[in-house]
């Protein structure tokens, strides 16, 4: 159990670093792309900050690890060892995603990834939908993870439209003077928020696998090591920069201006904030895409690149039943390598 136990903890850490460099992005995009920041600058503050906010709650961890599947029906198949294998495959899926995603430069969900694979290795293990937890999914999850997009739209955009508005007699020189400062207050409370939900998402994962274990003392809180752990892990992923994606998401969907960048990292961050407080894991990354989208459509809808727009939330919506046919797969692996 103690070396199936680190393999999970070594997986989960590995995923949550990948998270940092895929999800770079989410904090840091919109602040290259108008020059607030440089971009050396940009991605230390966000792995600084990511980590701070990794610190700062695990409602979102508990969650994680309490939520999506019946770990009573596994173990009542295959014992703790059962769970320790669902949560690798889970791992390995989400992992493997997010690194395809990475490389073609497509900004998808790090926590739909985990997801997916959470529920396809379940489903795989036993055989049936039952060993879900059909009311944790859909209220703790997917109700989240969907809506919060829509809700980074509309705020983006309202946020947007409330500045025109408001600085409608001021001149563009002085606007851009201003945002240019200003957004990177923006970008610090979004590198903040992101830390604050995404890498509570491992703190999960780990927990759930200490707790099969019988070595988180009899708790299922997430144990402090387990916290700095994984903060750490974002941190330093964050410091290497997904540049890919930033270029997609900072460039090629919507030329932006210093206003633009602090609207949607605004109005994105409050959203992904409210619902790490509420203990619903969403997906960053989702959330301040739609949001750059609403500051685009406040302008005008044509400032919005829809076709780019079209195949990223494509690759939304296949991230869940992909990654949990990957999870099913290399749970089938496993059970054939290790008769389980």
């Amino acid at each position: 159990m103690l070396s199936m136990v680190i393999v999970i903890i070594i997986l989960a850490l590995s995923f949550d670093f990948i998270n940092g460099f895929h999800d770079t992005a989410t904090s840091v995009a919109t602040s290259i792309s108008t020059r607030a920041l440089a971009p050396k600058t940009a991605i230390i503050m966000a792995a600084v900050l990511n980590t701070a906010g990794a610190l700062t709650s695990s409602k979102v961890a508990q969650t994680v690890s309490q939520g999506i599947f019946k770990d009573e029906m596994i173990k009542g198949f295959g014992g703790d060892k059962g769970i320790m294998f669902v949560i690798m495959a889970s791992l390995a899926s989400a992992i493997v995603w997010n690194l395809l995603t990475w490389y073609f430069g497509i900004p998808s969900s790090s926590s739909h990834a985990l997801f997916g694979g959470m529920i396809g290795s379940s489903v795989a293990y036993l055989g049936t939908m039952d060993v879900l937890q059909g009311k944790g999914i859909l209220y703790k999850v997917i109700i989240p993870l969907f809506t919060s997009p829509v809700i980074g739209f509309f705020l983006g955009f309202l946020v947007m439209k409330f500045l025109y508005f408001a600085l409608r007699r001021l001149t563009p020189h002085i606007v851009n003077t201003v945002f240019s400062k200003l957004q990177i207050v923006s970008a610090a409370f979004m590198a903040f928020a992101h830390g604050g939900n995404d890498a509570q998402k491992s703190m999960g994962i780990i927990t759930i696998a200490l707790i099969a274990a019988d070595m988180n003392g009899g708790s299922t809180d997430v144990n402090i090591f387990v916290i700095f752990g994984c903060a750490l892990a974002m941190g330093l992923g964050t410091s290497i920069g997904g540049w890919k994606i930033i270029k997609t998401m900072g460039v090629n969907m919507i030329k932006l201006s210093p206003i633009n960048g602090f609207a949607a990292q605004t109005g994105a961050a409050v959203v992904i904030e409210t619902m790490t407080r509420l203990g619903a894991p969403v997906s960053t990354t989702h959330i301040i895409s739609t949001s750059i989208m609403g500051v685009g459509a406040a302008k005008r809808l044509k400032a919005v690149r829809w076709t780019l727009a079209k195949s990223i939330v494509g690759a939304w919506v296949l991230t869940i039943p992909i990654t949990a046919v990957l999870g099913a797969v290399v749970i089938l692996v496993l059970k054939l390598a290790f008769g389980i």
